[in-house]
């Protein structure tokens, strides 16, 4: 005689396997909050990057004032090093100084570029 029963077993972890597996193959679909997170973060990184390197340009040239006055260079060449040191040191401090006020007008400006995007994004969300 002929078994023709069904036979059905349900196992949620083999489920849940099967749907992980099957997301990676389906084509990505950007919703648009992330889409919203990814422009919001754009002048942030900008300014980062620009303030860091006024930042790191900066204390490359205190450094190298810093070592005029300091080291043997400058003792070999005398008093004028020490005066070159004390005005190359000065420049340094300066354009370290700048980072932070360079950071904050990037970032103002970068708001502005991307603003029309995110209030029109933030728009289609509210609704």
């Amino acid at each position: 005689m002929e078994n023709n029963a069904f036979e059905y077993t349900y196992s949620p972890q083999r489920q849940q396997e099967v749907e992980e597996i099957r997301r990676q193959y389906l084509p990505k679909e950007e919703d648009k909050l992330a889409e919203l997170r990814k422009i919001h973060a754009i002048p942030t990184q900008k300014a980062q990057a620009a303030a860091l390197a006024v930042g790191v340009i900066g204390a490359l040239i205190l450094g190298t004032g810093m070592s005029l006055c300091m080291t043997d260079i400058g003792a070999a060449l005398g008093r004028l090093a020490m005066m070159i040191g004390i005005v190359v040191g000065l420049v340094g401090m300066v354009l370290a100084a700048l980072a932070y006020p360079v950071y904050n007008r990037v970032l103002k400006k970068q708001r502005q570029k991307v603003a029309p995007e995110i209030l029109h994004l933030s728009e289609e969300l509210l609704k």
